[in-house]
Parts: C-alpha cells; sequence; structure tokens
C-alpha cells in the first residue's frame, strides 16, 4: 500500500510557499500555496500531483492530519478495519 505525506513549507528569499508531496520511495511533488484555497484543498492538490505524476489513477485517497501536514492512502475495500 502507497501512503503519501505533504508537507507546507514557507516562502523564503528565493521560492514562493509551497507544499511538497512525498511517497515512501521518494517520489515527490512541489505545487504553489494557493492562498484562494483552503488549507487541506492546498494539500490535496499536492497529493493529486503526485499521483499524476506517478500515474496512479483510479482511485479513492483518504487523508488524515498530523501535526507536519497531512497523510494520504488509497481507500482499498479489501485493506478497511472495521473498528
Amino acid at each position: 500500500m502507497k501512503t503519501i505525506t505533504s508537507t507546507y513549507y514557507g516562502a523564503t528569499n528565493t521560492r514562493g510557499s509551497r507544499v511538497v508531496a512525498r511517497d515512501e520511495d521518494g517520489h515527490r511533488a512541489v505545487v504553489r500555496w494557493e492562498s484562494d484555497l483552503s488549507d487541506t484543498a492546498n494539500h490535496d492538490e499536492a497529493a493529486r500531483a503526485l499521483c499524476a505524476r506517478m500515474k496512479w489513477s483510479g482511485h479513492d485517497l483518504v487523508r488524515g492530519a498530523t501535526k507536519r501536514g497531512y497523510v494520504y492512502v488509497f481507500n482499498s475495500p479489501a485493506e478497511r478495519v472495521t473498528l
């Protein structure tokens, strides 16, 4: 199962604010922070960008929050855990 983590990075002297999405294999996608979008929408865009880059399609992502950003996993009924 793949997981994606997304992290916000504030602006520097040379780069604007951005969100970086990474998988556990080191692949990543960087998207510019869009001030007209919500916090979660910006992170969602980064996760979508990574999925597009890796050609992962046909799956729904489930988002969860952490101290540093968000974590996404693919929603697979076969791997669902009922509490």
